[in-house]
């Protein structure tokens, strides 16, 4: 049985309009630093990203962020990270989040956000990885998405044996418990360094 140490939040550089988000993104970051699990995240120091990662910091958890050398002065590198990794590009950026990772959340955010959140969608459709995903649902932001998801199965494209598995998950305080029950069913290789060097290796 495999045990969560490490998520990887996917969140805008922005705030959005609706202050859910942010109150969100902050409740999460509580509760990781309160479980003692680990932040993985895009390193930015402004919007959810940099309000994620100070809740984790100023609860007393650690944050691993990965940003490329060419954001560092956009997004503002966030101040208190220990562990602040420099990438030379966004697909090495991705790369060393999904290593670091046991499981993934897409909080509101932009195409970014959009992007990386696809990406792990894809890698799980195509049995390259069974870490769980979670489409945190804030204030019903994410349902637009799931309409199309759904057209796309009602068009064929989303054929059987290839569905799409996620978590839509519309209460923030619901995240950790339904990850870390996702995470026990998995046996512990699935989320080792090795394993993942393989799945690297392969894609």
């Amino acid at each position: 049985m495999a045990t969560i140490t490490s998520i990887c939040v996917y969140c805008g550089s922005g705030t959005g309009h609706d202050p859910l988000h942010l109150e969100a993104a902050r409740e999460l970051g509580a509760a990781m630093a309160k479980d003692g699990i680990r932040l993985v995240y895009g390193g930015g120091g402004i919007g959810l990203m940099g309000a994620l990662a100070t809740a984790v910091i100023q609860g007393g958890g650690k944050v691993t962020g990965i940003i490329p050398d060419f954001l560092k002065r956009k997004e503002m590198s966030q101040d208190g990270v220990m562990d602040l990794v420099t990438v030379p590009d966004m697909h090495t950026r991705k790369m060393r989040m999904f290593t670091e990772a046991d499981a993934f959340v897409a909080l509101p955010g932009g195409i970014g956000t959009l992007e990386e959140l696809v990406e792990q969608l894809t890698w799980a459709q195509l049995g390259r990885h069974s870490k769980p995903v979670a489409i945190a649902n804030v204030g019903g932001f994410w349902d637009p998405l799931r309409v199309l998801f759904d057209h796309m199965k009602d068009e064929g494209f989303i054929r059987p044996g290839l569905a799409v598995k996620y978590s839509i998950i519309d209460e923030v305080r619901d995240i950790i418990p339904t990850l870390k029950a996702q995470v026990a069913k998995l046996p512990q290789e699935a989320l080792s360094a090795e394993h993942d060097a393989v799945v690297i290796e392969k894609m």
